[in-house]
C-alpha cells in the first residue's frame, strides 16, 4: 500500500463525513429558502425519525461489519483478489473504470430490490416517505442497508477496486444520494444538462411516485446514462412531475414513524406498489 491509500485510509471516515456533511446542509438550506414542492407531514417530525433510522444503520454497521468498503478493497489489494489486483493497469485508468462499474452494479442492485418480491419488502420502507427530501437518502431498512454493505463487498472483491476508487464512489454515492432526493426546485435549464450526466432530483422525484410504471423506472443513483441504456428511464416535463404523488398508496397509515418503518418488512405485501 501506498502513502496515499495509507493516508487515505487514516481519514476515510472524516473525508466522508465531512462530503456528506457539506452537501446535506447545502441541499438542506436550498430546500429551506427554494422548495419544490410543498410538505405533507412537518419537516421536524419526519427528519427525527429518518434521521433516527439512519443513526440505527450506522450503529448497526459498525457492530455487525467492522470492516467498511474501503477496509475491504484493503483486503483485496494486500491479497490479490479481484480482476485488477491481478493486472498492472495504470491507476488512471482502474479509478474511473471502478467508479462506473461500481454504480453500474448498483443500478442493478436497485432494479433487483424492486422487482424480487423479498427484496422488495425491505426496498418499499424508502419509498414509504409521503415527502422527499434530504433525509429520504438516508431512509432505507436496516436488514436492507447490511445486505447491500455484503453485495458491495463481493462486487469490489470480485473486481479488484483500488482503495482510492473505493474511496471517492462512496463519498459520490452519498453525495448523489442526498442530492437527487432533494426537495429543491431546479429550473430546467439546469435540469436538462445534468441529466445528461448525472441523476437529478427532477429525474429521480418519479422514481418515487406511487404509480408503478414510474416507481419502476429512473433506477440510478449517480450516472443517468444507466437508465437510458438500459430502457428504464422516464422523462417527466414540470407539470406532469408536479401531478406526482409521493410515496406509496398501500402504507399511509403512520409512514414517517420509526416503528412503522422497522416493521414493515414482516407485513403482508400488498397487491401493488
Amino acid at each position: 500500500m501506498n502513502a496515499l491509500d495509507q493516508w487515505l485510509m487514516q481519514h476515510e471516515s472524516s473525508l466522508r463525513l465531512a462530503v456528506f456533511l457539506f452537501v446535506f446542509c447545502s441541499m438542506a438550506l436550498w430546500e429551506t429558502l427554494q422548495p419544490a414542492r410543498a410538505a405533507h407531514t412537518p419537516k421536524r417530525v419526519r427528519w427525527l425519525n429518518n434521521i433516527g433510522l439512519l443513526v440505527i444503520n450506522s450503529f448497526a454497521l459498525r457492530l455487525v461489519f467492522p470492516l467498511a468498503a474501503v477496509g475491504f478493497a484493503q483486503f483485496a489489494q494486500q491479497h490479490k483478489l479481484g480482476l485488477l489486483n491481478n493486472y498492472a493497469i495504470p491507476l488512471t485508468i482502474a479509478l474511473p473504470c471502478s467508479v462506473v462499474l461500481l454504480d453500474l452494479c448498483i443500478y442493478w442492485q436497485h432494479r433487483a430490490f424492486h422487482h424480487v418480491p423479498l427484496l422488495w419488502r425491505l426496498h418499499r420502507v424508502h419509498h414509504m416517505d409521503t415527502d422527499m427530501d434530504v433525509t429520504t437518502a438516508a431512509r432505507f431498512h436496516t436488514f436492507e442497508i447490511m445486505l447491500s454493505m455484503t453485495i458491495k463487498w463481493l462486487i469490489i472483491v470480485a473486481l479488484g477496486a483500488p482503495v482510492i476508487a473505493v474511496i471517492v464512489f462512496e463519498a459520490l454515492l452519498n453525495a448523489s444520494a442526498t442530492f437527487n432526493h432533494a426537495n429543491i426546485r431546479l429550473p430546467a435549464k439546469w435540469d436538462k444538462p445534468l441529466r445528461l450526466l448525472v441523476v437529478t432530483p427532477n429525474m429521480h422525484r418519479v422514481h418515487h411516485s406511487n404509480v408503478q410504471t414510474q416507481t419502476d423506472s429512473n433506477f440510478g443513483f449517480f450516472l443517468s446514462l444507466w437508465d437510458k441504456l438500459f430502457n428504464t428511464y422516464h422523462y417527466a416535463n414540470a407539470f406532469q412531475e408536479q401531478a406526482i404523488q409521493i410515496g406509496l398508496t398501500s402504507f399511509r397509515q403512520h409512514p414517517w414513524r420509526l416503528t412503522t418503518m422497522l416493521a414493515n418488512p414482516f407485513r403482508a405485501a400488498p397487491k401493488t406498489k
